[in-house]
């Protein structure tokens, strides 16, 4: 039996609605089977804080390794997950004086004021561990409840993106019994809108974790970071796969008239 499951919740009444396509528990999903996770259930809920508390209550009884949540973790009033996860793990909500440290330097950094609203995105858990997001304004948060990890992330996708890399590299304790293999090469010259059909078609002929991290203007002076990963039990498989499918993808973007530098 494979012990090593995981769950996703997604908070927000536009995901319900049909509004939004659910893509961050894709992303997710994805990026938790590159390194062996297997992913159990996927649950989405309203803005609203007992269907947050219930959503992580439900999930942590069923005792996965790991719970990630998006969504909610802004200013205003209908961000509520971590309230409901707070709740759900009976743990006080308090103002996290590193989280807290994080808003301060972002916003006297846009000359921006930190108001009460503003303030909200450094509550947490008691216990909570804030997680790096550089590409915006609220931390994520992670927490070790009995033994389960959990982490919870903004909603914008770019936010969860990096804030699930930074908790995936720097934060998660745990993770499956299987060989780890990640490649990296810079393509320059290349739109990633124009190597986006490609990467689609690799990930499906090789089911590999593939990233393209945009790096430059998109129109002016495009440059992408590529990320190729997976994970399988037998090390020397998922190194070939791995390599195969970076020199297939680094032909590509010769062919579409960019420049290789190796990572």
């Amino acid at each position: 039996m494979n012990e090593w499951y995981a769950e996703i919740i997604t908070v927000g009444n536009e995901i319900l609605s049909g509004r939004t396509v659910n893509t961050n528990a894709s992303h997710i999903a994805r990026r938790l089977v590159s390194i062996g996770f297997t992913i159990r259930r996927i649950t989405v809920v309203m803005d609203e804080l007992d269907e947050i508390k219930q959503a992580f209550i439900e999930s942590l009884s069923r005792k996965p390794k790991l719970i990630v949540s998006t969504g909610g973790l802004g200013p205003t009033y209908d961000d509520k997950t971590s309230e409901g996860l707070s709740l759900a793990i009976n743990r006080p909500l308090e103002l996290n004086q590193k989280a807290l440290q994080m808003l301060i330097e972002k916003y006297s950094r846009l000359g921006i004021q930190l108001t009460e609203e503003r303030r909200k995105m450094a509550l947490m858990p008691q216990g909570s561990i804030p997680v790096e997001n550089e590409t915006g304004i609220a931390p994520g948060i992670y927490i070790n409840y009995q033994g389960i990890e959990i982490l919870v992330t903004p909603g914008v996708p770019r936010e969860m993106e990096n804030v699930l890399e930074n908790f995936l590299s720097r934060y998660l304790s745990n993770r499956p019994n299987k060989k780890y293999y990640e490649e990296n090469f810079i393509i320059k010259g290349v739109m990633e809108s124009a190597l986006a059909p490609y990467v689609k078609q690799l990930v499906k002929k090789y089911d590999l974790y593939i990233k393209t991290h945009p790096k430059g203007k998109e129109l002016d002076n495009p440059l992408l970071e590529v990320q190729i990963a997976g994970s399988s039990e037998n090390e020397e498989e998922i190194k070939k796969k791995v390599k195969n499918c970076k020199k297939e993808l680094m032909e590509i973007g010769k062919q579409l008239g960019g420049s290789i530098q190796e990572g």
